[in-house]
């Protein structure tokens, strides 16, 4: 069993006991001023970061340890992600993209972010289709409510965007979405997802199965 599926089984334990959220009984298992180590002393990953060793090092001059070793070292890593990064870029060679992307990686690593969460801890996620769509016709469909009811059948959608907004966006039962569609050059249309403010990795799991058979079901019509 990975380090990461490890951390996932404790997180799961401790809801199972305690009855808490996911995100709720993953933080609680963080301890801030401490990395975790595994019986010789090395680093345990709690998951693993977008960007492989190699790639940090090449483009940041450190691999990912030690900039784990570097951010835990210091005191306002306790702060929380706008806090570390703003102190990358001041104080390293960073740049703000790979600032931000250290970050990232030191979160997932150490636990604090795990795949698909964002920097408030909800969950993120994204799919997108190219198909022979009439984008004015969908997004007609979505602001107006009874073809927006035909679209999702069985979900309690609300608009929260007004028409001029170019990505608007539609609240679910769970979490919001935002829909981006573009037409393309050859007459069909790009369908891009983004369904934000998810509670677990299961429910992003959940909904990414959803957003799939919903895309191929448009595509189809």
């Amino acid at each position: 069993m990975t380090s990461q599926e490890t951390f996932k089984k404790r997180i799961r334990a401790r809801m199972a006991k305690t009855g808490e959220r996911y995100g709720a009984a993953r933080r609680a298992l963080i301890v801030d001023a401490d990395r975790p180590t595994g019986s010789a002393g090395e680093r345990v990953w709690a998951s693993e970061p977008e960007h492989t060793d190699e790639v940090i090092r090449t483009n940041t001059g450190r691999g990912w340890n030690e900039w784990c070793d570097l951010i835990d070292a210091w005191p306002g890593h306790v702060d929380g992600h706008p806090a570390v990064a703003a102190w990358l870029q001041a104080e390293t060679d960073l740049n703000s993209w790979w600032s931000q992307a250290v970050t990232v990686g030191w979160e997932r690593i150490t636990g604090r972010r795990v795949a698909n969460q964002r920097a408030d801890g909800t969950f993120e996620c994204t799919k997108s289709k190219t198909a022979t769509v009439d984008v004015s016709m969908l997004r007609n469909a979505l602001f107006a409510d009874d073809d927006r009811a035909d679209l999702f059948p069985g979900l309690a959608t609300e608009m929260r965007s007004k028409p001029s907004t170019k990505v608007p966006r539609v609240a679910f039962p769970e979490g919001s979405v935002l829909f981006d569609l573009a037409q393309l050059d050859d007459g069909r249309a790009r369908i891009t997802i983004s369904h934000g403010k998810l509670d677990s990795p299961e429910a992003v799991d959940e909904w990414k199965d959803y957003w799939t058979e919903w895309l191929e079901a448009i595509a189809a019509q």
